[in-house]
């Protein structure tokens, strides 16, 4: 058995997503989504409704469902099917045109596949995720990097780019907005950063948000001559910290900002006991630069079942994939 196939089977066991906590639950319904929470103590999941046009809707489960193996004492199949038959019924009753499944473990997709669940290529959550274990030496970290990363990250150092936590969304949004413009991939809406961070933004709950920027030069950051060079939308969860969404002034590459914020970052986290830092998706297909620059960072691949469709109406589902296609 190697080492990485041992690594991968202690982290799915042990990590949960922050997708499956009240709190995330909480949040989708207080930006207007329909949401439930099946638990038996047995299997536990949240349920998101998302609209379409036209008055349609689609049930999404993000990394779930979970299956509590240890509560189950009267059948696994019975538990399944009581599942099934619950969420089934629930898209009946909103009128779905199908559910929409992307658990975190093999086993589960295993056990549902048979129940009508098929691959889809439409993910929400992305597939593969770039995973840090940062419980190092600042050291052992460095050693671990690609000879690339190393250097920049000392570049950003030497440019004097320090990490500031900050309340200010529009100056992180600007960051992202330049850099979605030039990777030519969409994001929210600066209105849904602002509710997430009025949301997460303190922590008092299990899952805490930050918004961190990388400037050049030690000045408060209030003052004009400091400069947000890169930033980062940064949850913490348990003993894993998770980037999830993030931009750079392109203009300003020079500085290494991205490296610095990311370094900055992780031993800020290891003065807190945080374990793991999850750089989030990684794709060489559709994101190559950014995949690049996650995997530098010496951590582990960790590639997660997918997204799966469940049809409740049929016509409408096949109206749906036609409709995408095309769009």
């Amino acid at each position: 058995m190697g080492l990485v196939f041992l690594w991968e089977r202690w982290y799915f066991r042990h990590v949960k997503s922050f997708l499956q906590t009240i709190e995330w639950l909480e949040f989708q319904k207080s930006i207007g989504r329909k949401t439930w929470r099946f638990d038996d103590g047995k299997v536990i999941t949240n349920i998101v409704q998302h609209d379409l046009p036209f008055g349609m809707n689609y049930l999404y489960i993000p990394h779930g469902p979970e299956i509590n193996f240890d509560n189950i004492t009267g059948g696994l199949k019975n538990e399944l099917e009581q599942f099934i038959l619950y969420i089934k019924n629930l898209a009946r009753e909103q009128k779905s045109i199908f559910i929409k499944i992307e658990p975190l473990r093999d086993s589960v997709i295993e056990l549902l596949y048979g129940a009508g669940f098929k691959k889809s290529s439409k993910e929400i959550q992305a597939h593969k995720s770039i995973v840090l274990d940062i419980d190092k030496p600042e050291e052992e970290l460095l050693a671990g990097m690609h000879h690339k990363t190393r250097y920049n990250v000392r570049v950003a150092e030497k440019n004097g780019i320090i990490i500031q936590s900050t309340e200010n969304v529009d100056a992180f949004y600007e960051l992202l907005r330049k850099t979605t413009k030039r990777q030519r991939f969409s994001t929210h809406t600066k209105e849904y950063y602002k509710k997430f961070f009025e949301f997460f933004g303190n922590a008092n709950g299990q899952c805490c948000a930050e918004i961190i920027l990388a400037v050049h030069d030690d000045r408060p950051l209030q003052n004009v001559h400091s400069k947000p060079v890169a930033g980062g939308l940064m949850l913490t969860y348990g003993d894993t910290c998770y980037y999830l969404h993030g931009g750079s002034d392109h203009e300003l590459r020079q500085y290494m900002a991205p490296y610095g914020l990311h370094w900055g970052m992780i031993k800020f986290l290891k003065t807190r006991g945080i374990k793991h830092y999850d750089f989030g998706g990684s794709e060489t297909t559709k994101w190559p630069g950014i995949t690049r620059f996650k995997l530098g960072w010496g951590g582990r691949q960790v590639e997660y079942p997918g997204s799966f469709d469940m049809s409740i109406r049929p016509l409408w589902f096949f109206v749906y994939k036609i409709v995408r296609k095309i769009f």
